[in-house]
């Protein structure tokens, strides 16, 4: 009997051994499954932390581009899963995992492309097609112009009996003009809102004329014909200019900029070159010969992916005394118009580095005030004479590609076709401008 009990307890003692070792290897791997979900869990709120921090900088940068102001914290895509893993629901009031989700207004025309911290640029308005330089910034420009004139014009000079009856000299009076401009210019933003710059031009110039009676309207029609052709090269006027931002654009507004541009005449002028006795020029000159003053406003309204420009602007010429004789009379003073401007348009974007620019710009310039005295028969000069010229109106159509060849260099052509008799008939222009210094 002992022996039976003593087996008995003995294969208790065996089949014991085991099951306290597999409680002890099932409590010890709990445990471990218990560590590693923390640690999980740890991880994942340090990321989400992370998440945060870099979504609240994307809604400072978006505050910064539109000048709206969130009215929240910008929600994480990760916050369902967290709140989930946390055993609580997203937004459920006084849970300290949850996340708050408020909208973000912003107000924008449009969509802006990748790149819209970069100045735009409008072909077909020369310096002023642009936003304000950023301060410290410095831009080099290489602009290459040429412009054709041709005119013709008959003129009278007799008595009008009656309506289409004439009887006098008729004159034929051809003038055509080429001029081809290499010129030079800098920019520089003094603050981000205030710029100032200058441009010098190198000209080549040629002027044909030919003034011919019409035939048998006079005794020796090959004799009074009169055709002249001179060219000229040189420097021609200086221009200065300053320009300052008014509005910024921001909220959906136009960029409103003030310029003002003043010229120096540091060209040739009409009234300094010397002339035959029947007062032809011996050479074309580089420069009109006056002071100008030209303040004028500029609105550009980005509105993805077009952006619509307007400009108004008024020209200041200043006078002067001369003293220049071209048979049979002799000019002492004068005052060239003062000129009227506007001009609008629109800039369509294909892409991020072409835009197009299609628009039309009008001039009216008013008539030159000129004091003269005519030498008479006897030699002498007779009383002095006061006569202002007809106003002109020059229209032109303008089209221009603009090309950002790399973030510092783009590539701007222009074409402006005359839409008015008084306007040249066509002017070309390619402007390279280069970021010399990038400023702030």
């Amino acid at each position: 009997m002992k022996r039976i009990l003593s087996g008995c307890f003995a294969s208790t003692l065996f089949l014991a051994g085991p099951l306290a070792a597999q409680d002890r290897t099932t409590g010890s791997a709990e445990a471990t499954l218990e560590d590693r979900l923390e640690q999980a869990l740890e991880q994942i709120g340090r990321q989400q932390q992370q998440l945060d921090r870099q979504a609240q900088e994307i809604a400072e940068l978006r505050q910064q581009m539109t000048g709206d102001i969130a009215s929240g914290p910008v929600p994480s895509p990760a916050a369902p899963a967290i709140a989930a893993a946390q055993g609580s629901a997203p937004g459920a009031p006084g849970d300290p995992g949850s996340i708050q989700q408020a909208p973000i207004p912003l107000e924008r025309v449009g969509q802006a492309p990748e790149d819209s911290d970069r100045p735009i640029e409008l072909a077909v308005l020369d310096n002023q097609g642009s936003v304000v330089t950023r301060k410290g910034q410095l831009t080099g420009e290489v602009q290459l112009d040429y412009t054709r004139a041709d005119r013709s014009r008959a003129v009278f000079r007799g008595v009008e009996l009656v309506e289409a009856v004439l009887v006098g000299v008729f004159d034929i009076n051809e003038s055509r003009q080429d001029i081809l401009t290499e010129s030079f210019a800098l920019r520089y933003g003094l603050t981000d809102r205030l710029e100032i710059g200058a441009r010098l031009p190198l000209i080549y110039r040629n002027d044909t004329s030919i003034v011919a009676p019409i035939a048998g309207s006079t005794q020796n029609d090959a004799a009074a014909t009169i055709d002249s052709s001179v060219d000229g090269s040189g420097i021609g006027d200086l221009e200065l200019t300053a320009r300052y931002q008014l509005i910024d654009g921001s909220r959906g507004n136009p960029y409103v900029i003030a310029n003002l541009q003043g010229v120096i005449p540091t060209g040739s002028e009409p009234f300094s070159v010397s002339r035959d006795d029947l007062g032809r020029p011996s050479r074309a000159t580089t420069g009109a010969g006056f002071y100008g003053l030209s303040p004028s406003l500029t609105a550009i309204l980005p509105s993805d992916p077009v952006v619509l420009f307007g400009t108004l602007g008024y020209t200041f010429n200043f006078g002067k005394d001369v003293d220049t004789t071209i048979p049979p009379v002799n000019i002492t003073y004068v005052d060239p118009g003062d000129a009227l401007s506007a001009s609008a348009g629109i800039g369509i974007s294909f892409n991020q580095r072409t835009t197009l620019n299609l628009g039309y710009a009008h001039s009216w310039a008013f008539g030159t005030l000129t004091r003269t005295r005519l030498l008479e028969e006897n030699q002498n000069w007779s009383e002095m004479r006061e006569t202002t010229s007809r106003d002109l109106q020059i229209g032109r159509l303008l089209f221009g590609v603009t090309y950002r060849a790399t973030e510092r260099v783009s590539v701007n052509w222009s074409v402006e076709v005359g839409a008015t008799e008084d306007a040249a008939d066509l002017r070309t222009s390619l402007r390279i401008p280069l970021v010399l210094l990038t400023g702030q």
